[in-house]
């Protein structure tokens, strides 16, 4: 199935040759490509000691620490998680813990190449940072998008699990501190911020014990249970071995370091132990030791990917057999973003507009199930809303309705329904922010094409002023070097404001320098480092890890694709004739 028209050159890019090889990398890569992740890998290197490449993982924390002490993105707010999951972790190599949950047995011993001195110091900077900085700037605030606080999936009880499991090892340093550390013996257990005190976590580990279910979307999560995880009777992993598409909650199923030697009286069986020790064992060759916040992502990854280069029409062959499976993925409720985890409607939305983008429409109806008075949710009994979830809902009723003409009443109340809600989003710059990205340059990239192209005149004509308006503060944003960031400027940003740009109204003549300029930064770019073949991303790339989910990540195959897009898009726009 191919999609666009004739091959074409932007600069040093050869766009179809870029797009073979990106769904070339679907086909030899279905679990998905994605950065590996500070917050899960730290839960390894505590939960899964035993497991191959530990010492990577620990250097790989060690590396990946910021001057200040802590980790994550350049902003207090995205550094909690992870910085809490790497202080722990690099603690656990050095203070044992009595049996508890969510403990290992034994003496932690410092791993084989990691030097001791740089590993004493890295966790002292931490344990400062956290204790006199990070926590006590989040004293006043609400988890889940409150101020300064990023509304990151389950933030509210992954934070007081980390809290009690740092506090356990500072306990455990009074008894016999490490040489280095003698500092810490007298120091105060860490108060988690407010509205973070970790109310359901007992619920959730009650739970578990007496063998009863918990909500599905936790399993993702299952690693804040502690104790109560290990083998519990009411969590089944997947056939591939994952449970909720992560390797902290596995491992915190498997138990025992990691081994799969778990006991008690909710012990897996032999072979069901095996399968998820061969899913960790798999995702940790990935990288050789540090792991990704969420394996696999196959449909997730798929529906991105096609539609980012399908809406621009990039030329792009798939293969027959792989768009059958992405159809065959969607259910009664749609899809997962992958294996062990839930339908949603975002997920879902990509699947079926790539689809219908490539020709294989599948109706959109299952979309309903996620449907609220005033918008789509993402799932049901989602805490918040997301923008770009109904953008892409937008994008999945209006391509089926537009390429089948098999709409009918309601399908055109949802458009127009969706479409009101999104012009009322929008914030007063003229951007959209979102709950799954640190970026607003993505939001407004989902947001813009799909009311230029669908959203009709929604809000009594308010989605033409809506666009206008995200053009605007897209030009007006641009940075001195022709890129745009949230921070310093990116690729994978620079790539989406000239979505903005070149997939909303038609350009006008003042705004083709901007585009010139951004096209320029990317081929400069990409020039210099094609994008998404590179060895792990960190922070100190010029690659940010801007996707939410427990941590941020950077999804290495969609944001080439989104990048490809972008660049083909601007190659035969009038900016460069």
């Amino acid at each position: 199935m191919t999609a666009g028209g004739a091959p074409h050159r932007t600069g040093l890019v050869d766009v179809a040759a870029e797009a073979s090889e990106i769904v070339a990398e679907l086909v030899a890569h279905p679990g998905g490509r994605s950065s590996p992740s500070v917050y899960e890998t730290g839960r390894l290197v505590s939960l899964a000691p035993r497991l191959a490449g530990h010492a990577r993982r620990v250097r790989f924390l060690l590396a990946a620490q910021r001057p200040d002490g802590g980790w994550g993105l350049p902003d207090d707010g995205y550094a909690l998680v992870p910085t809490l999951s790497a202080t722990e972790a690099l603690l656990s190599v050095l203070v044992p813990l009595h049996a508890g949950p969510g403990s290992v047995a034994g003496v932690p011993e410092v791993p084989p190449g990691v030097p001791r001195a740089e590993l004493l110091k890295a966790v002292d900077e931490a344990l400062r940072l956290v204790s006199e900085r990070l926590l006590p700037a989040f004293g006043t605030q609400a988890p889940g998008g409150g101020a300064g606080v990023p509304d990151m999936p389950a933030i509210e009880h992954i934070t007081p699990y980390l809290v009690e499991l740092i506090n356990r090892r500072l306990a455990a340093l009074r008894v016999r501190p490490p040489s280095g550390l003698e500092s810490w013996q007298e120091a105060e257990p860490l108060r988690p911020p407010a509205g973070m005190a970790g109310e359901l976590l007992p619920m959730i580990r009650e739970l578990l014990d007496r063998s009863a279910p918990v909500p599905v979307k936790l399993l993702h999560a299952l690693e804040v249970a502690g104790g109560s995880a290990v083998a519990a009777r009411s969590v089944r992993p997947e056939p591939s071995g994952t449970v909720g598409a992560s390797p902290a909650a596995t491992a915190a199923w498997l138990g025992d370091g990691g081994s799969g030697g778990g006991s008690g009286l909710g012990r897996a069986n032999a072979a069901v132990r095996g399968s998820a020790r061969r899913y960790l064992e798999a995702t940790v060759a990935r990288f050789g030791g540090p792991v990704p916040v969420a394996a696999p992502i196959t449909e997730f990854e798929r529906g991105w990917v096609l539609s980012w280069l399908a809406r621009a029409g990039v030329p792009v062959t798939v293969p027959a057999w792989l768009l059958e499976e992405m159809s065959a993925s969607l259910g009664s409720s749609g899809t997962g973003g992958g294996s062990g985890l839930p339908p949603d409607a975002d997920s879902s939305s990509g699947i079926l507009y790539a689809l219908s983008l490539l020709g294989r429409p599948h109706p959109p109806d299952l979309l309903w199930n996620y449907e609220t008075p005033t918008h789509m949710c993402t799932w049901q009994g989602e805490n918040g809303r997301s923008i770009t979830t109904n953008a892409h809902v937008l994008e999945a009723f209006g391509h089926y309705a537009e390429s089948t003409r098999r709409g009918g009443p309601r399908h055109d109340a949802t458009l127009a329904k969706v479409a009101g809600w999104l012009c009322d989003q929008q914030d007063v710059d003229g951007a959209w922010r979102d709950r799954w990205h640190a970026s607003p340059y993505y939001a407004t990239a989902c947001v813009t094409p799909a009311l230029t192209r669908f959203g009709g005149a929604a809000a009594g004509g308010g989605t033409a002023r809506a666009v206008e308006r995200a053009v605007r503060w897209v030009l007006d944003t641009q940075q001195p070097d022709g890129s745009w960031g949230r921070w310093d400027g990116t690729p994978e940003e620079t790539a989406y404001a000239l979505h903005v740009l070149l997939l909303g109204p038609p350009l006008a003549p003042e705004a083709r320098p901007a585009v010139a300029r951004g096209a320029g930064f990317l081929r400069s770019a990409i020039a210099a480092q094609k994008i998404g073949l590179s060895a792990p991303v960190m922070v100190k790339d010029n690659n940010l890890p801007l996707w939410h989910d427990k941590d941020t990540y950077y999804p290495i195959t969609i944001v080439r694709a989104a990048t490809l897009a972008a660049l083909h898009l601007a190659q035969i726009s009038p900016a460069f004739t």
